[in-house]
């Protein structure tokens, strides 16, 4: 009985030190789902990357056929945006859900908190959405990302001021890791390159509810272009405050990522909507991977509407971690990294997937283009606006 106690004991400590060591116990590869489902985060995002998530374990389960003759399961927790529930719903996932990696991650300061707990544990990470130059650019073993990163996103910024003619730029930003990251990198590179733009940047709370004040300063400024650079309802309180102080919509606005994209935005923004720059990572004119194609087919066969990026990066994520587990064999978290590093993927661009250990903020990175689109009239259908501007500097 004692050698009975004594074994069990062990197995537990075992557990309790290698989050995949009784992972091959379980008759499921789980992987893990970060994103946010509730506020301050945002919640629409999170659903979307959900979607993604669930069809690439449809496909992974039927297509593909289980990974190493396992079903895969997806496990889900809820990050709400807040830096100390996403690393809680971390440990979570790696120690008591034994899962092979965690993806889905939308909100830049909650990937970069996380990042600190997985370097540790060592279950690996994959930033679905988030840019923030911290969450690569320690170069940890366990931290990946598929998403536009600041410096290519800001170079996309400058094609574009260097396009219309604009020279004065008001960047308004919430003081996050993504907005504040955004902003600096946009006065490093304005300084680095020489483009010449007059700079103001105003900084705000993300929970913020009025605006007004930092607004009423951008007017004073008299841009000729405002950088929307909220997340969630900052973004959209920021659009409907601009209108009301006179900035919208004689000023023009570019956003910082695709929320126009989602089908609520004409709901939220029917007057102001039109005349509206944005930034997005996908355009229906771009090919699609074989994979790419059946996922495009089961989102509009399930939910009667084509996919927008967050759903495809939620797919290709999910579909990347499961092909590390073939090619690795293994369910383990170290031979999942050791995969990730050296391996090639795809996912739903038609373009391979691999994280190379680059310089700077480009380790463990691969990336989308980034496009500017502008809507030009109310409820215009975003896979019909214009393109403005295609930056295919990336690297992949």
């Amino acid at each position: 009985m004692k050698k009975m106690v004594l074994v069990a004991a062990s197995i537990a400590v075992l557990a309790l030190a290698a989050p995949g060591a009784l992972r091959a116990a379980d008759d499921t590869v789980k992987i893990g789902l970060e994103i946010p489902l509730s506020p301050p985060g945002d919640p629409a995002a999170g659903q979307l990357i959900r979607r993604g998530g669930e069809l690439a374990i449809e496909y992974i389960n039927t297509v593909m056929g289980g990974v190493n003759g396992h079903k895969a399961e997806l496990v889900v927790q809820d990050s709400q945006g807040r830096t100390e529930s996403g690393v809680a719903g971390y440990r979570k996932l790696a120690s008591e859900d034994k899962v092979i990696g965690v993806t889905g991650f939308f909100h830049s300061s909650v990937n970069i908190a996380v990042n600190e707990v997985a370097n540790e544990v060592g279950v690996p990470t994959i930033g679905t959405q988030t840019s923030a130059a911290d969450i690569t650019s320690k170069h940890y073993e366990a931290a990946f990302r598929t998403h536009a990163i600041d410096p290519i996103r800001v170079e996309t910024f400058l094609e574009f001021t260097k396009k219309m003619g604009y020279k004065r730029v008001s960047l308004v930003a919430e003081t996050t890791d993504y907005g504040i990251g955004i902003a600096e990198e946009m006065e490093k590179q304005n300084a680095d390159t020489k483009a010449g733009l007059e700079l103001q940047k105003i900084t705000f709370d993300h929970a913020a509810t009025d605006l007004t004040p930092q607004l009423l300063q951008v007017k004073a400024f008299k841009p000729d272009l405002v950088i929307n650079i909220g997340v969630g309802a900052p973004l959209d309180l920021m659009m409907d405050q601009a209108e009301t102080v006179g900035i919208l919509p004689a000023t023009p606005m570019l956003l910082s990522y695709d929320a126009p994209v989602r089908p609520q935005y004409w709901k939220l923004h029917p007057k102001n909507g039109s005349g509206i720059y944005f930034i997005a990572y996908y355009s229906p004119k771009q090919k699609l991977s074989d994979i790419g194609e059946w996922f495009a087919k089961a989102y509009q066969a399930k939910y009667n509407e084509p996919p927008i990026y967050s759903s495809l990066n939620g797919f290709g994520d999910v579909m990347i971690l499961a092909q590390a587990a073939v090619q690795a064999k293994s369910s383990d978290p170290k031979a999942i990294v050791k995969a990730l590093e050296t391996g090639t993927f795809k996912t739903w661009a038609d373009a391979p997937v691999a994280f190379p250990a680059a310089d700077g903020v480009y380790w463990h990175n691969w990336s989308p283009p980034i496009l500017i689109i502008h809507y030009t009239k109310p409820e215009q259908d975003w896979r019909e606006a214009d393109i403005i501007v295609e930056h295919i500097g990336a690297k992949h």
